[in-house]
């Protein structure tokens, strides 16, 4: 531990409060101490300066001491403006203008004007002073405190490249960075939508990690908006958040957000995770248990026999649920956002039920284990003085987590915070990996690099359990040595199930349905299939009845649908984001067909008036791409569709679609025109297994509108994969733009097992 980090006291005479300085000769242990957290994924150091200490290191302590005097620039500005408004000057001009009124010019001229501060009066009360101060920022004035504050994040932002040299290498990071702090806004829009074009979001967001806070509080000082200033100076001076400077949401609306009441019940674990589940009280074994209950809204809870003989107790809760936020959970996205900023939540809630129905003793020794929002909800609960009164809370571990704005009551609690630097979640909090602050000197921090970079990769519990293994050893060695009264064999485990008590089921009442589970090559999947958030754009083609008819199944009884002297393709475009068999984009093909038994012309106009399990014709799936192999294989083995699996990157969400599919040749982008409200569109969808065919049920509940196609552009590349190319260009529209689009921003839909029909 570096306890005090060579860091000495030092009066802030301006502000009255009590800041900190580093000292450049630290002591030897702290040397070694900070070296292995800074050293944690195991690079050789950098290149060393006369000092004695690496060039990230000097970087760090430089960014500290021009904070300082930023700081001490601001404290400047607060008394000019304090001074400059005072009721004693007031009243001294009113009865002797001529010195009074010179007086009160001079302070103006030196609080606002390039050659002086260059500031806006914000600490002065609010009237002519605020606004004069507003309007300077507005008007792109920047204080001279903030531009030191700038320079001190340009320090820190050095320090990352030191670690991160791929960046410097990365003609996109390259130049977002020099954009955000050139405080040139367009450029740095501009390079940020070609980061997420080029690299994709995933690897984009996680390039951005290390760098984030700085880049956040660089563009929170040079902005425009004088509101954003406390939230700069936080991020710049190493101070904790609050909810509201950084994200513009107050107390009150994130209480709003989640009002479940939080419960919690006792439901026993499976036969294959009682098979998995640690008995022993090791680091590595709790997190493995916590990667056993994923993220369905469970937690568990083991007493453990120290080598004392003694009994201790562990709680161990999982990360958010990916996907939209879950109403029957508290694990989800909105309760994440709200442990961040507020101990009240229904998960901490949740967790002190649990707690009290598993019986522990009050004063007895407990150990809280989280992963990302379960981390953030154990910190929530230690720094509940109530709660310490009751257990004494011995030791607090967190994996990737923002937990740096949070502080145990009980000041004997061992804190560990263990974060990827490419990982954004940690983030969150305000402190990136270039800051050299550090709020809690007697915490074990690990801020590493790890070998895997791409988010949501980087922040799963199975990645931080392998690089606690093979990049970071000495991390895990540390914890378990702090950890040594809990290891010993587990007497007791029971896993309990959290709910939001308050708020219906995920999906209700549309998606709350009778379910079945069939046999599939990618293992048992309940039917109907449930999407609980999807997107979609259906782009509908007039195309030629007589080459259709070639597409379809060689039997004489089906025959596309005609619509005068055509029939009507459709390459219908969906990007799941959560469902019942995992988050996958598709892309399909297919052709309205009439009436299997008794064709009539127009009959797909009367269908429309009827419901969906009472139409008869529907849509054929002529090819089908798919970008996960359990959708694959559902679509093929319960569907009877021609599935395959494929990349392709979705963006369905905005007015502008873009689809691209490099393996299949395909590309879909352009802006949607106007649109008109049409009801929801439920289809009746049609494949082959063998001799038979297959006839699915597709429910949908959304926002369906009816646009214009001349926005849009279907495009094939001259090496386009087939079926779906050759199908495309048969068809005449492999360079086409459609007769109207369908689109469908979010909605819901399920998909009921196929029912197979003597044809």
């Amino acid at each position: 531990m570096d306890e005090g980090a060579g860091a000495a006291p030092l009066a802030d005479h301006g502000s009255g409060r009590r800041a900190t300085a580093r000292r450049p000769h630290l002591p030897p242990h702290v040397v070694e101490q900070r070296e292995r957290r800074m050293r944690a994924d195991g690079t050789a150091p950098g290149r060393p300066v006369p000092d004695g200490q690496e060039t990230k290191e000097l970087l760090r302590r430089c960014a500290r001491d021009v904070v300082d005097v930023a700081e001490g620039i601001r404290a400047v500005s607060a008394r000019t403006s304090t001074a400059l408004f005072s009721p004693a000057l007031t009243v001294s001009a009113r009865r002797r203008p001529r010195t009074g009124l010179a007086a009160q010019w001079a302070l103006l001229r030196a609080l606002t004007t390039r050659q002086g501060l260059g500031g806006s009066a914000i600490t002065a009360p609010r009237g002519v002073g605020h606004l004069l101060g507003a309007a300077g920022e507005v008007l792109g004035r920047e204080s001279l405190a903030a531009l030191v504050a700038v320079g001190s994040l340009r320090l820190r932002i050095a320090a990352v490249l030191a670690d991160h040299p791929e960046f410097v290498r990365d003609p996109g990071m390259r130049r977002l960075t020099e954009a955000v702090t050139a405080d040139r806004d367009l450029e740095a829009v501009r390079a940020l939508r070609a980061l997420f074009r080029d690299q994709g979001a995933q690897r984009a967001l996680s390039g951005l990690a290390p760098l984030m806070a700085e880049l956040l509080a660089i563009r929170a000082l040079l902005d425009e908006d004088p509101k954003n200033d406390e939230t700069g100076w936080a991020l710049a001076a190493g101070r904790e958040l609050s909810a509201d400077p950084l994200h513009g949401v107050s107390a009150a609306r994130l209480a709003n957000l989640d009002r479940g009441e939080g419960a919690a019940e006792a439901v026993p674990l499976t036969d294959q995770e009682r098979q998995v589940i640690a008995t022993e009280g090791t680091f590595l074994g709790f997190l493995r248990n916590i990667e056993t209950l994923s993220t369905d809204g469970r937690i568990l809870l083991q007493n453990v026999r120290g080598p004392d003989g003694v009994v201790r107790y562990v709680l161990q809760a999982p990360g958010m649920a990916p996907g939209r936020p879950r109403n029957d959970s508290p694990q989800d996205f909105i309760g994440a956002w709200r442990n961040l900023f507020m101990p009240d939540s229904p998960y901490t809630r949740s967790l002190l039920l649990a707690l009290r129905d598993y019986g522990i003793p009050r004063g007895a020794d407990l150990a809280l284990i989280g992963h990302s929002e379960g981390g953030i909800a154990v910190m929530n609960l230690a720094q509940d003085e109530e709660f310490c009164r009751t257990y004494r809370v011995t030791h607090v571990v967190t994996v990737g987590s923002p937990v740096d704005n949070k502080k145990p009551a009980d000041p004997r609690t061992w804190v560990a915070s263990i974060t990827n630097q490419h990982d954004i979640v940690p983030v969150l909090d305000g402190r990136g990996a270039g800051s050299a602050f550090d709020p809690h000197p007697n915490w074990y921090e690990v801020d590493y690099t790890g070998p895997t970079h791409e988010f949501p990769l980087c922040h799963m519990i199975h990645e931080y359990i392998e690089h606690l293994r093979t990049v970071v050893p000495e991390a895990r060695l540390r914890v378990d040595e702090a950890l040594a009264p809990y290891r010993g064999p587990v007497v007791r485990t029971q896993a309990y199930q959290l709910k939001d008590r308050a708020n219906p089921p995920e999906g209700y009442p549309f998606l709350t349905l009778p379910t079945a589970s069939l046999p599939t090559a990618a293992g048992p999947v309940d039917v109907p299939v449930r999407y609980y958030d999807s997107s979609a754009a259906h782009l509908c083609f007039p195309v030629d009845a007589d080459t259709a008819r070639t597409l379809l199944p060689d039997v004489t009884w089906m025959t596309p649908s005609r619509l005068g002297r055509h029939a009507l393709a459709v390459l219908s475009l969906y990007e799941h984001r959560c469902t019942t068999i995992g988050p996958y984009a598709e892309i399909a093909l297919s052709v309205l067909v009439d009436d299997l038994w008794r064709p009539r012309p127009y009959d797909v106009a009367l269908d429309l008036l009827r419901r969906v399990d009472l139409r008869r014709t529907g849509r054929y799936l002529l090819s089908l791409a798919v970008t996960s192999e359990e959708a694959r294989v559902v679509a093929r083995e319960i569907w009877g569709q021609p599935a395959t699996r494929t990349a392709v990157d979705a963006e369905l969400t905005g007015r502008r679609i873009d689809v691209r599919s490099p393996d299949l040749g395909l590309t879909v982008d352009g802006r949607l025109g106007p649109g008109a409200r049409c009801p929801d569109a439920d289809w009746i969808l049609y494949g082959r297994r063998g001799e038979s065919t297959i006839r699915t049920q597709v429910r949908t509940h959304g926002r369906l509108r009816l646009h214009g196609g001349g926005g849009l552009r279907l495009r094939l590349d001259t090496a386009a994969a087939e079926p779906l190319a050759g199908q495309l260009r048969r068809l005449g529209i492999a360079a086409a733009r459609p007769r109207f689009v369908l689109t469908c921003p979010q909605f819901m839909l399920h998909r009921s097992a196929g029912a197979v029909l003597p044809r």
